[in-house]
């Protein structure tokens, strides 16, 4: 008797199965990324005031001369840097605001002591 007989069906019902699961993930892999799920509504000229005002700032600085040192050490201490300025400072997320958010290190050892059994 040969073992290829008996495995060759399997085989190929079990192959049917992965690729048509692959087919479906890959169909709401690329249906559902579009979807923004529970984002914040924002109205559509919100972001381009302060967009044509970053435009403006970067035309004038492509204008001139490059900054000196000091220039750009005077500008980037009023935000984030010399053209954003602070715009969308309080969105951006840092550890002044991310409250009792657990960095990645910390995940990262949490795993780790749980799959040494530390924990």
């Amino acid at each position: 008797m040969n073992f290829s007989h008996f495995i060759k069906p399997v085989v190929s019902a079990f192959r049917f199965v992965i690729v048509t699961v692959l087919c479906v993930s890959l169909l709401f892999s690329n249906t559902l990324s579009a979807q923004a799920i529970g984002a914040k509504k924002s109205a559509p000229t919100e972001a381009t005031d302060q967009l044509n005002l970053i435009q403006k700032q970067t035309d004038e600085v492509a204008r001139k001369a490059p900054l000196t040192l000091e220039e750009t050490q005077a500008k980037t201490e009023k935000g984030l840097n010399e053209v954003q300025g602070d715009a969308d400072k309080d969105k951006m997320k840092r550890p002044e605001n991310s409250g009792s958010a657990t960095t990645v290190q910390d995940q990262v050892k949490n795993i780790l002591d749980k799959v040494a059994g530390d924990k």
